[in-house]
């Protein structure tokens, strides 16, 4: 499996931690050259340094930075065979609860971020017949109530996706979109770390209840990269979720009502706990947003 990605040059956004800093080093293990993009420098630096990578620190939504780090990258490398757009933030609860701020920013950063990185790397990957992976969720699968910033920009993503495999595909680009339910990372300790979103969780029926290991689904990502696969399952079954996707807003359109019926009350004595993003990931992007604003951003 290693002799495909052996010396191809991957970009991976959100590399920092969780999914982008292991794919980082499975992918580094078959061979491929890194190139790192994420909002937390030291973090990125240190797995880049662990794995021969160089390392670019970016917010994925501001369109120059991002052109300006493909430039560097192809200067670097003299070419990109591979890009892995899986920055991700998240927030949880009820949607007029919500921070709109806080609410649009998981739109920009999944959905706009996304865009961004693919109008920056295509280029690039149309010179080298390469592929583009684009990560989703679960969530593109099926809505959920108090998930619905992250529901809506990862079905975004996906039709992004799919439609620009229909662009490119005549030019050599290949496109995958990628898959995955709760899964151990930052963001999902984050978002258990409330009580009634745990529960709530807790109450879904099997397999959408567990949360899965690292490891394994992340593996089967670097399986789908290696292959350029159109699709990329990192629990084995969610292949068959896209059979009954279909059915599934009605479904869970009245058992959600159920279900927030019952927790609506503790919902509303703990809302203050929920306001903001979610996870180390989420603590990062507000942080530097907060150094932009206060005018301290790096150089």
């Amino acid at each position: 499996m290693s002799k495909p990605l052996h010396g191809q040059v991957v970009v991976i956004t959100g590399a920092a931690r969780g999914v982008g800093a292991l794919l980082a080093r499975k992918l580094s293990a078959r061979g491929a050259q890194l190139a790192l993009v994420g909002l937390e420098p030291d973090e990125l630096a240190q797995v880049a340094a662990e794995l021969g990578g160089r390392s670019w620190e970016a917010d994925v939504t501001d369109r120059d930075a991002m052109a300006r780090v493909a430039d560097e990258v192809v200067a670097a490398y003299g070419r990109v065979d591979v890009v892995v757009a899986n920055a991700g933030i998240a927030t949880g609860g009820p949607f007029l609860a919500s921070e709109a701020r806080t609410f649009d920013r998981v739109i920009e950063v999944n959905l706009l971020g996304s865009v961004a990185t693919a109008r920056a790397f295509l280029p690039a990957l149309v010179a080298s017949r390469g592929y583009y992976l684009q990560i989703a969720s679960l969530a593109a699968l099926t809505p959920a109530p108090m998930m619905a910033a992250y529901c809506a920009s990862k079905a975004g993503v996906e039709a992004f996706a799919h439609s620009l495999r229909a662009e490119v595909g005549y030019q050599g680009v290949k496109v995958g979109v990628g898959y995955l339910s709760w899964t151990d990372t930052d963001m999902v300790r984050g978002a258990d770390q409330d009580d009634v979103l745990r529960e709530l969780r807790a109450r879904l029926p099997w397999p959408t209840n567990r949360t899965y290991p690292l490891d394994p689904a992340v593996e089967r990502i670097a399986d789908g990269v290696a292959r350029r696969s159109a699709h990329v399952y990192a629990q084995w079954w969610l292949r068959g979720m896209q059979a009954v996707r279909g059915y599934l807003p009605s479904l869970v359109g009245t058992v959600g009502q159920r279900e927030m019926r019952r927790a609506e009350p503790r919902l509303r004595a703990t809302a203050d706990r929920r306001r903001g993003l979610v996870g180390a990931g989420g603590a990062a992007d507000e942080t530097a947003r907060k150094d932009l604003s206060s005018g301290n951003s790096a150089p």
